[in-house]
């Protein structure tokens, strides 16, 4: 009775030793604040109702009708190498995740070995040897040979969850990823559709100059018969004959920029230089389409770069969980069994080839735990960024959509006033050839009003151009195009 009073007390005050070893870790783990996110934004957007209709819903492919730019965006959503980087690298993530899940479960190993070993005779060991039998008259073989099979198992006891969070913060940072490849075609296809609305613009631009060519160049040919008829001198030919030249040298800086535009499309799409099938003849006939932004709150699930931007914040929470984790001891099983003996023919002979054993372990941070609290410190600050970007990517998408609707509002108005400009100059160039021909107008006033006509043309198409840019980007800024 008095043994068993004894080992119960001695078990006790290793429990009571243990409990305070414990309690002394949990008081010991540094107070850290968890930064809460915000997810509130306006009910609306400025002047737009509380509608949740929401053209990001709509598919590209319905988006989009030129087919043209749907065969280009197709063959960029195959072969572009920066998303297909993107793919490898969800992989990757994917790969990484299983990898985690694998970390909490048994690890079970199998072993075979043969090893010889002689020992000195004046040794503990070998004089054992020396004197003891394996069977009767039969003694342990110099040098000794050991043959070997046997199963390993090791298993770490998740009990603070730090290897099930690391599970779960992988896992949220695969998501993330996935998320970062919707928010790349998203942006891949309104960077496709706006290159290609510029490259009509430059065709449309490109077809004013050669068109303004022509009439410099009757007008340059009025004001030779002029000279010849001493009613303008060599000054007045001279300046025709330089904006002529002027308007030329417009034609190569847009043909270079049509090179330009084309191979970036052409990269994008991950081809080599070719040309761009595409239809410029009705550029002034193409409409924006009416787009419905529907409310704010739908910008939390439309946009990719959002939900990506929570994914990593969710991983980031995560992190600080199995930082804090490390503060605590780890429990671990470790288990074998196997047969061993000097001759593989022995193997069999069992139980005497037989060995196993079985450990149970603990272990902890007790000091010098300046690398585990730099890492929980860290996973803090971590964390702390991942809110802020969060909320950087909320405001950075309003603001985007909110820009858009006063850009297209304004071009709107933009394009109508300036189509008017282009009517009213175009008519003003046969007015000044006219009065030019009957000496009532200087031929400054008929070169200014050339130059002029020009420019309110190429703004014009440049006007319609942004008019596309911007029912482009507003598609993109809603979220549509990555589903």
């Amino acid at each position: 009775m008095n043994n068993k009073r004894k080992h119960m007390l001695h078990y006790k005050k290793i429990g009571l030793l243990g409990a305070i070893v414990l309690i002394s870790l949990y008081s010991c783990v540094p107070t850290i604040e968890v930064m809460k996110e915000r997810k509130d934004v306006p009910e609306q957007f400025q002047n737009q109702s509380g509608d949740t209709t929401n053209t990001a819903g709509i598919h590209w492919q319905e988006y989009f009708t030129d087919p043209h730019l749907y065969a280009l965006i197709e063959t960029a959503l195959q072969n572009n190498q920066e998303l297909n980087i993107t793919l490898q690298e969800i992989e990757i993530a994917r790969n990484e995740v299983k990898a985690k899940k694998g970390e909490y479960l048994p690890f079970v190993d199998f072993k075979a070995g043969a090893e010889v070993e002689k020992v000195g005779r004046y040794t503990s060991q070998g004089a054992n040897d020396a004197n003891t039998d394996i069977r009767p008259g039969e003694e342990f073989p110099e040098p000794l040979p050991n043959y070997g099979l046997a199963l390993q198992a090791r298993w770490e006891l998740d009990v603070w969850k730090k290897l099930r969070n690391a599970k779960k913060a992988t896992y949220q940072r695969y998501i993330a990823s996935v998320e970062g490849r919707n928010f790349l075609v998203t942006n891949l296809i309104s960077e496709i559709a706006n290159s290609y609305y510029e490259l009509l613009a430059l065709d449309n631009q490109l077809r004013i100059v050669e068109e303004n060519i022509k009439i410099q160049s009757n007008a340059l040919n009025i004001v030779k018969l002029q000279k010849q008829a001493a009613r303008v001198t060599e000054l007045a030919v001279k300046r025709f004959e330089a904006e002529v030249m002027h308007t030329r040298s417009l034609q190569f800086d847009i043909k270079q920029q049509i090179v330009e535009t084309e191979n970036n499309i052409n990269f994008l799409v991950g081809r080599f230089p070719q040309p761009v099938i595409r239809s410029s003849d009705a550029f002034y006939d193409l409409i924006p389409e009416h787009l419905a932004v529907g409310v704010p709150s739908q910008l939390l699930e439309n946009r990719p770069d959002i939900r990506q931007a929570e994914m990593e914040l969710e991983a980031a929470k995560l992190d600080i969980k199995v930082a804090k984790a490390r503060f605590y001891p780890s429990l671990g099983i470790s288990a074998g069994i196997g047969l061993e003996a000097f001759k593989p023919s022995l193997l069999t002979e069992t139980p005497e080839s037989l060995l196993y054993s079985v450990i149970g372990d603990i272990a902890g941070p007790l000091i010098n735990r300046n690398e585990i609290k730099a890492a929980y410190y860290n996973a803090s600050a971590k964390q702390i960024q991942a809110v802020f970007n969060y909320e950087r990517t909320v405001l950075n998408a309003y603001l985007e959509v909110a820009n858009q609707l006063s850009k297209i509002s304004n071009l709107d108005k933009s394009y109508d006033l300036k189509s008017q400009k282009v009517d009213a100059l175009t008519r003003s160039i046969d007015i000044s050839n006219t009065l030019f021909k009957s000496a009532r107008a200087d031929y400054l006033e008929v070169l200014l009003t050339q130059r002029e006509a020009l420019e309110s043309k190429f703004e014009l198409v440049e006007t319609k151009k942004e008019q596309m840019n911007a029912m482009v980007n507003m598609y993109r800024a809603l979220g549509g195009g990555w589903d």
